[in-house]
């Protein structure tokens, strides 16, 4: 029996592992979406500084672990066996439920599943354990660790309101004073806000890093014979004002003889610091749990008693981590910060959602965010009545935005955000999290990283008018997800546990068994559309800054819509023919992602005007005209297509023989159509398209003479009416299809007409 539960701590063991993986791709948003969102340092240098605050905060993590032994519940009120079944559920619920939001790129709290599956197991137990007794439900609190619970619950909850509600206010204070035109702030102001930021994080870094070491303890007579932790304590006021003044002087000398950008050098500290944050405090949630199975298991077989039988008092008592462990799982944390993929995409969750930037918004607005936005913009009007005149002014003109006049401006490559405001949500995050870590308080680092930043980029007016339905979604869709995470960990880790408790190591091994299956499927799907991702390239193109290469983008979409949607009716035709949906489906599919595509180069109509390199109206007329023609295309396409999917799935009567020859008819008609546009297109032959033009009178008297003949089969011989509406349908929106197509070539072959002859 004892090398079962060696090898269930084994699987723990690999659990892990696992589970620092898919804890650090969730995380990683923490610590790196600041850095990267302002472009202040290289990707590179990011990664190295966070690589270094991972490493020494995982050494000095080794107080938190508490939280995992005896911090939800009482090991004193379980058996061995108990314990063990209760942290083998743990795990195994955490990779599943990271591992879940990971794949959908959204940001959630590895402390809250934590907390919550430990709770959820716990509560299981107890009520098995109770049930087979007294049957009092009232004892349940003999077994769970009810203050301390609460605390960190309560903790939890409250630092998503605190952590907004900080970085608001401090963002619009500092914003305030600095304004967005920061180089020509002061150097007394920048040397301020340096001094004060810099203070802050080496107040976390060196201080409260000291405090956590074995080296706190050591007493010096130069400390008045003290030890470091008492003297830290006793001068307080002291050690803050000498650390406040001295970063403030080295700040003003930095800025005022060598000319560094001090906001650099925040971002990189805030950087190394989040990511000691980071470790300290988060690294509990991934290994904290098999380590408290090791321990348990050593403590177990020096007692020789049964696993059943013998009570786990003695994780009441302190047990120190060992090093070897935390030093491990720091290295695999910065190999998974490396090499993850699903961590770039959390983190780009995060940026969207921050940006001040006009971006692709990521979630679409609902009743409550669209309620919440014109409450807070009402609100906003009845206080600005009260504030006097000047002083409206004034604000208005501290938090005028720069202007982006060049053309770079308003690439991809443009920062999500200043420096200023990716400072102070490292700082102010830093803070936080750190307070709480000092009081061995579990607090979720993704919601104090995340509710900061959505605070600074509320106050830093960031959610105008024209994002801030979309932003307020997004947010509401990330905390929505934050408590599907506690009600799922609580209720699956539950029954997980009840799984093991009647199905012992057969259950472990099987459900262990389907882990391993559901993540190596995440993975590789994952792998495999990242991979899908970075071959594809965008149906229809936008990235040309010049009136040239906007025609020659413009050829190659017309090309690119030709042949999708002449795929696409080839497969309605196939479709009815044979009464296959799988076909009308993939006629779907096709049609969506064209409809995708043209929505984003619409949405992104305003950043293509002003990145354009000259001042050429024309090219901004071809462009927005084109894409009219292309998007009425597309709209004749997908009627097409959804008539004809809904007549085959609602299983409505086949098209006869002379329908579906009719319609092969005209979609030759249209592959002629295709054919001699894209050659046309290929030679770069104006002459060709003058032909391509020439025969639009052909193709409509073609479709009318289809329709002349519908219309006197229906009157003598036809007999089922949906048959009839589908068929005239098609014919009517064909007619419709091949107009448009006609005009969007006209009006290519008019405008490069016209340049050829300017030229």
């Amino acid at each position: 029996m004892e090398n079962l539960y060696f090898y269930i701590v084994i699987l723990l063991a690999v659990l892990a592992i696992g589970d620092l993986i898919v804890g650090v791709s969730n995380d990683a948003v923490n610590f790196l979406n600041s850095a990267i969102g302002s472009k202040a340092i290289s990707f590179r240098n990011i990664m190295i500084l966070a690589s270094i605050g991972i490493a020494l905060g995982a050494i000095f993590s080794s107080g938190m672990m508490e939280v995992a032994r005896k911090g939800i519940f009482n090991p004193s009120a379980f058996s061995f066996q108990e314990i063990i079944y209760i942290f083998m559920a743990v795990m195994i619920t955490d990779i599943l439920l990271l591992d879940f939001f990971n794949t959908l790129g959204m940001p959630t709290s590895t402390t809250v599943s934590i907390v919550f599956e430990l709770l959820g197991a716990a509560v299981m137990m107890a009520m098995i354990k109770i049930l087979a007794n007294s049957g009092n439900i009232g004892e349940l609190e003999n077994y769970i660790n009810t203050a301390k619970a609460s605390q960190i619950i309560f903790g939890i909850l409250l630092s998503v309101f605190v952590a907004f509600t900080i970085g608001a206010i401090v963002q619009w204070i500092s914003r305030y004073l600095l304004t967005f035109f920061l180089e020509k702030t002061s150097a007394i102001k920048k040397a301020l806000f340096g001094g004060v930021s810099l203070a802050a994080l080496s107040n976390f870094i060196l201080i409260k890093g000291i405090k956590g070491t074995e080296y706190a303890d050591i007493s010096f007579s130069l400390l008045g014979d003290q030890t470091i932790k008492e003297f830290l304590n006793n001068e307080m006021i002291l050690v803050n004002g000498l650390n406040l003044l001295i970063w403030y002087l080295i700040s003003f000398g930095l800025i005022k003889f060598t000319q560094i950008n001090i906001f650099k050098l925040i971002i990189a500290i805030g950087t190394f610091a989040l990511a000691l944050a980071f470790a300290g405090n988060d690294l509990v949630n991934f290994i904290g749990v098999p380590i408290a199975a090791f321990q348990s298991y050593e403590i177990w077989v020096a007692s020789g008693v049964a696993a059943e039988s013998f009570p786990m008092n003695a994780l009441d008592a302190k047990v120190p981590t060992p090093t070897l462990f935390l030093f491990a799982s720091g290295m695999v944390m910065i190999l998974t910060l490396w090499f993850s993929s699903k961590a770039k995409g959390v983190v780009q969750t995060s940026l969207d959602l921050s940006s001040q930037n006009d971006t692709k918004e990521r979630f679409k607005p609902n009743a409550l965010s669209r309620v919440m936005v014109r409450f807070f913009s009402w609100t906003s009007d009845q206080v600005i009545r009260f504030i006097p005149l000047s002083s409206q002014k004034k604000i208005k003109k501290q938090f005028e935005l720069v202007p982006l006049d060049s053309s770079e401006d308003w690439t991809d490559n443009a920062p999500s955000f200043d420096m200023m405001r990716a400072s102070i949500n490292l700082v102010v995050a830093a803070v936080l999290i750190s307070a709480a870590t000092s009081l061995k308080l579990p607090l979720s680092t993704t919601y104090v990283t995340f509710m900061v930043a959505m605070g600074t980029s509320m106050a830093d007016k960031a959610w105008g008018r024209d994002s801030a339905v979309y932003r307020v979604a997004g947010v509401l869709n990330v905390i929505g997800g934050w408590f599907f995470t506690a009600f799922s960990a609580f209720t699956v880790c539950g029954i997980i546990l009840y799984l093991f408790h009647i199905g012992g190591p057969v259950a472990i091994a099987s459900i262990f068994f389907v882990v391993l299956l559901i993540t190596g499927k995440n993975f590789l799907n994952h792998r495999k559309k990242s991979k899908k991702i970075e071959v594809e390239s965008p149906i229809l193109k936008s990235g040309s800054h010049s009136y040239i290469g906007v025609i020659k983008e413009a050829d190659e979409n017309i090309t690119q819509v030709a042949i999708d949607t002449h795929q696409a009716f080839t497969l309605v035709i196939e479709g009815l023919s044979s009464q296959n949906l799988k076909k009308l489906s993939k006629a779907k599919k096709k049609v969506k992602n064209l409809e995708e595509s043209i929505h984003d180069l619409r949405s992104n109509l305003f950043s293509f005007i002003r990145k354009l390199e000259d001042n050429s109206v024309e090219a901004s007329r071809f462009y927005i005209d084109t894409l009219v023609h292309i998007q009425d295309i597309i709209e004749d396409i997908d009627y097409l297509v959804n008539i004809s999917y809904d007549h085959i799935n609602n299983n409505h009567s086949k098209l006869k023989l002379s329908q579906i020859r009719g319609l092969k008819e005209i979609s030759q008609l249209i592959d002629l159509l295709l054919q001699g546009s894209i050659n046309a297109f290929e030679d770069n032959s104006l002459k060709q398209l003058g032909e391509v033009l020439g025969k639009k009178e052909d193709m409509i008297a073609t479709i009318d003479d289809k329709i002349n003949e519908q219309i006197s089969l229906t009157r003598v011989e036809e007999r089922s009416p949906k048959n009839t509406r589908l068929y005239f349908n098609i014919l009517l929106k064909s007619k419709d299809l091949i107009h448009h197509k006609i005009i969007l070539i006209d009006s290519f072959y008019q405008t490069t007409n016209q340049l050829k002859t300017n030229l």
